[in-house]
């Protein structure tokens, strides 16, 4: 199917995104604007320590206007390699740096009007070495066991996208771990 664009424009640029309006136009012939909000990319990490506890971060989202228990990522900087994010982020988030990192999965945050995209590292082997955190972050940190995690992901107890499928995508990697 052809959706070529017609216009694009940028109409904000702000610290870590910027959002632009498409024209584009559809294979019926007709022609929609729709706004994309540009996203540089991320890492989402799930921590395990050698005790099978999983390491989160509660943070305030002002957005949603709640705290949130989420598990540590952080959006690329410019020409940065999402492993070595991976490996930045796991030290600034809970002050713990991964030993091994192994990717386990992608995706897409909300295709449906951004183009952040995801990448999702299992980080073991830990033991403390913490960077400074970013100035705007305020954060908590959490270590749960696995087990209790999945528990409280089947009740409903965490609402963070990025944690649930990272979560998801971790849990047969998990599954040995906690044996």
């Amino acid at each position: 199917m052809a959706f070529d664009i017609i216009r694009s424009e940028k109409i904000y640029q702000g610290r870590v995104f910027g959002v632009r309006c498409d024209k584009i136009s559809l294979p019926n012939g007709k022609s929609v604007e729709l706004d994309i909000v540009e996203h540089p990319g991320a890492v989402v990490l799930v921590p395990v320590d050698d005790q099978g506890h999983i390491w989160f971060v509660r943070q305030y989202r002002h957005a949603s206007r709640v705290e949130l228990l989420e598990l540590p990522a952080g959006s690329l900087e410019p020409g940065e390699a999402p492993e070595a994010c991976a490996l930045r982020e796991v030290r600034e988030e809970i002050g713990m740096a991964a030993g091994h990192i192994e990717k386990i999965g992608e995706f897409y945050m909300a295709p449906g009007y951004s183009t952040e995209f995801l990448h999702v590292y299992l980080a073991t082997d830990l033991h403390p070495s913490p960077l400074a955190a970013d100035d705007d972050e305020f954060l908590s940190i959490e270590t749960l066991p696995i087990v209790e995690v999945f528990d409280m992901v089947e009740a409903g107890q965490i609402h963070d996208c990025k944690t649930l499928a990272s979560l998801y995508l971790a849990r047969p990697f998990l599954v040995r771990i906690s044996r």
